[in-house]
């Protein structure tokens, strides 16, 4: 996977794609819309994780996952069509859809199953934080693959992420989260860790298959079609079709679910495009890694999880790696 420069200077994007569109849609400049797009993102992202918790532990993580991927695709699809004028990319190449076909497999079907039961296991927060650890594996994927060369600022970055998230993991409360299940602290870890790794991969297929020109909401859409159908096709083999849709009786749920579906892979995977696509991929990795310190609030006002010095601290050096990691970039 070759290397290839942005097609505008960082600070110089396009809101969603180059100048004109594969639909003919004249996209207006906008001026450091890569930046403003991944800030945006971090913030929806941010209460997606609350209304996936709140869904996944009445219904479960995989109905929420297979219902949400569903629900994205109408959304991106009546998006598409009123902005491009086809309800798909049909300007999409073979090569765009590989790559960002292989980005929604990896990055939405199995990357968020994790995530998902992450959520369900450790709470919103702590899942949360252990996933933006997602640019490390970014950077350690150039490395592999691009022979990018780590410097001592991004090697600090790396070090205080992972003692940061490490220091908020393995502390002990006399209550749980209101969002958690202690029990399964182990295999919440495990999967928000591959989450991370996933999310990491599916970002770098993206940028990859974004490159022949193609909008990014042309790209946000194959992906989730891809991702849609290789659940569902797959929920189908094992035949439980029948039991996903007998727990949608759940009005909350739905609802909880309706709601982080447009926060989620509506909105916030759709500008997550538009932030690489008009950004250093390491500058908006840090600023989308951003959740876990906007969630303090949210899990302190919304679910009432209290907030002690050791998470503060905690989070606060996850992040500070975070930024030293592509502070460069």
């Amino acid at each position: 996977m070759a290397r290839r420069p942005l097609a505008e200077a960082p600070g110089r994007g396009y809101c969603d794609g180059p100048p004109t569109s594969p639909g003919g849609w004249e996209a207006p400049i906008i001026p450091r819309i890569g930046e403003t797009a991944a800030l945006v993102t971090a913030l929806v992202w941010a209460f997606t994780a609350i209304f996936f918790s709140l869904a996944s532990v009445r219904i479960g993580a995989v109905t929420v996952n297979r219902t949400r991927l569903v629900m994205a695709v109408v959304l991106l699809g009546a998006a598409h069509w009123a902005i491009h004028g086809t309800p798909v990319p049909v300007g999409a190449t073979p090569t765009a859809w590989f790559w960002l076909g292989l980005s929604g497999l990896v990055g939405l079907t199995l990357g968020d199953t994790f995530l998902f039961q992450a959520l369900v296991d450790l709470g919103p927060r702590k899942a949360m934080l252990i996933m933006s650890s997602w640019p490390i594996f970014s950077t350690l994927m150039g490395l592999a693959f691009l022979g990018e060369r780590l410097e001592w600022l991004e090697l600090a970055g790396i070090v205080a992420t992972l003692t940061g998230i490490a220091w908020v993991v393995a502390e002990k409360t006399a209550a749980p989260a209101a969002l958690s299940r202690p029990e399964h602290l182990a295999r919440g870890v495990a999967c928000a860790f591959g989450g991370a790794f996933c999310q990491a991969a599916g970002i770098v297929a993206a940028k990859e298959g974004l490159q022949g020109g193609l909008s990014p909401l042309s790209g946000t859409l194959i992906r989730m079609v891809v991702a849609a159908a290789s659940l569902w096709v797959a929920t189908a083999g094992v035949g439980g079709v029948g039991r996903s849709l007998a727990k949608l009786a759940d009005r909350r749920a739905l609802l909880l679910t309706a709601c982080g579906a447009f926060t989620g892979p509506f909105v916030g995977v759709w500008l997550s495009l538009v932030a690489v696509n008009n950004a250093k991929v390491g500058v908006a990795s840090a600023l989308m890694a951003l959740v876990p310190v906007l969630l303090l609030p949210l899990t302190r006002f919304v679910l009432k999880e209290p907030i002690s010095p050791r998470t503060l601290w905690g989070t606060l050096a996850a992040f500070l790696g975070v930024v030293l990691l592509f502070v460069e970039s």
